[in-house]
């Protein structure tokens, strides 16, 4: 086959590829995509698409349970999961046939192609079935896989991953998980909530250990409430099979254990998807966490730029576009934007849990013990979270010399709420800058207002203005 000549080529078409693609497409060059198996990647066939829609789900379960809450009858869901996982791919073909069909960015001009891809130099893709492709820029989106811990007997008892998960008819009947970062906690408690029998083994100390420690202990509570048997500080050992069940040994607090369940789902973290792309051979250095990249996204070999989980900077949908995004554009507006240093996230559990910034032990560490101060709205004392009888939860907002540093939501829609405290990190501004936004009444985000109001009122005493009242 003869050579193919385009201004980028982009291996995967994941959640970074489409954004890239999309992005490309707009500029006048000329364009291909490759991708080794369906558009969408992880995100739409075995991450944030699948597990949100069972989290929906499953909210809609416990709300049935416990709508005495809101003054009707509780009532005990009919649960049948084939229906609910039905209803995921459901979800899934619609997406994938208009947000994500390949025939929308060959409209666009984009070339798609399908087949393994490699590296065969610095501006040439090979790509099985398709023959080379010649590019001036090569960009790789090839995202990650799971982890599998090296446990003995794992391999010969089986085991399910977010990639395997969503291929089952239905939720097993109960299920042991291993590992107790933000995957194994949204399914956990999704699963609780439908039926089925989950415990969640954890080797540290809490869940979420990237989180604000307090917040994810609330949470913790919260799952346990749910149904969830967390065990934490658990060192596993081996996985066997006994009378149909899979059994996984090892201990916790010092004592032996065993926890039996009909599956084992493994969500011990990532690992990029470097092989068989031909990476060092072209002289892309590659590391433990991935590809390494400068600000820019770009590799040592000036032609080649790596993003989202392949980069190893932040594993999330969201920052594999946005680094997409920027990758492109400093390929053809060279430094006109670098990769973001600071990337919010949340977890999608009920109530959610959402993160900008540093926790207060790392501004602590970072900036000193004096300089730092944590402010604390507690649901309790939120109108919004009174009406909607979800008190559980509170906007924690860490300041460092009053500049807002980071900010922390336990809370219904808390991946909504953070953008406001996002963009402030991001310029820099103090929390008593926010008493000026006006927050609408009655919501959660008005928390952040009460903080900040209390924030420019404290800075005020401290000039001799006095607030006096008029009774």
């Amino acid at each position: 086959m003869a050579t193919r000549s385009y201004d980028l080529v982009i291996v995967g078409m994941g959640s970074g590829g489409i954004v890239a693609a999309e992005f490309a497409s707009t500029l006048g060059i000329k364009v291909a995509a490759v991708e080794r198996d369906r558009v969408g990647g992880d995100c739409l066939w075995t991450g944030c698409v699948p597990s949100k829609a069972l989290l929906a789900s499953a909210k809609a379960a416990n709300t049935m349970r416990h709508a005495d809450r809101y003054g009707l009858p509780a009532v005990e869901p009919e649960i049948d999961t084939a229906r609910v996982f039905e209803r995921i791919r459901t979800i899934q073909a619609q997406l994938a046939d208009t947000d994500d069909n390949a025939q929308r960015f060959t409209d666009a001009g984009v070339d798609v192609c399908f087949g393994a891809a490699a590296l065969t130099g610095p501006n040439t893709v090979a790509v099985e079935g398709a023959g080379q492709l010649h590019a001036r820029f090569i960009l790789l989106c090839t995202g990650s896989r799971p982890a599998v811990p090296a446990l003995e007997g794992l391999e010969q008892a089986g085991f399910l991953t977010s990639e395997t998960l969503w291929e089952l008819e239905r939720a097993p009947e109960s299920v042991v998980m291993i590992g107790g970062g933000p995957i194994s906690i949204e399914l956990a408690q999704a699963f609780a909530r439908l039926g089925v029998g989950v415990t969640v083994l954890q080797r540290g100390p809490r869940i979420l250990p990237r989180d604000e420690p307090e917040l994810a202990a609330r949470l913790a509570k919260r799952i346990r409430a749910d149904g969830v048997d967390l065990v934490l500080g658990v060192e596993a050992r081996s996985v066997a099979l006994e009378n149909g069940m899979k059994v996984v040994r090892g201990s916790a607090g010092g004592a032996r254990r065993e926890w039996r369940a009909q599956e084992i789902f493994v969500g011990a973290g990532r690992c990029p998807n470097v092989e068989a792309l031909g990476l060092e051979e072209v002289g892309v250095e590659v590391g433990p966490r991935g590809v390494a990249v400068d600000t820019a996204m770009r590799t040592r070999v000036k032609s080649i730029y790596a993003v989202g989980d392949l980069a190893g900077r932040f594993l999330f949908t969201h920052s594999a576009g946005y680094e997409a995004a920027a990758a492109v554009r400093n390929m053809f507006f060279p430094g006109s934007n670098d990769a973001p240093d600071s990337v919010p996230w949340c977890t999608f559990t009920d109530p959610e849990l959402a993160h900008a910034g540093l926790t207060e032990a790392q501004a602590r560490r970072e900036h000193g013990e004096e300089a730092v101060k944590v402010h604390v709205h507690d649901l309790a004392n939120s109108d919004r979270a009174r009406a909607d009888s979800a008190e559980e939860g509170e906007i924690r907002i860490v300041t460092a010399k009053e500049v807002i540093v980071g900010a922390h939501a336990l809370t219904p829609g808390a991946g909504e709420l953070i953008h406001e405290l996002s963009l402030a990190i991001r310029e820099k501004l103090k929390l008593r800058d926010l008493a000026g936004l006006v927050h609408v009444y009655p919501t959660l985000s008005i928390g952040i207002g009460r903080l900040a109001g209390e924030a420019a009122y404290e800075r005020a005493g401290r000039f001799g203005f006095v607030v006096r009242s008029r009774v």
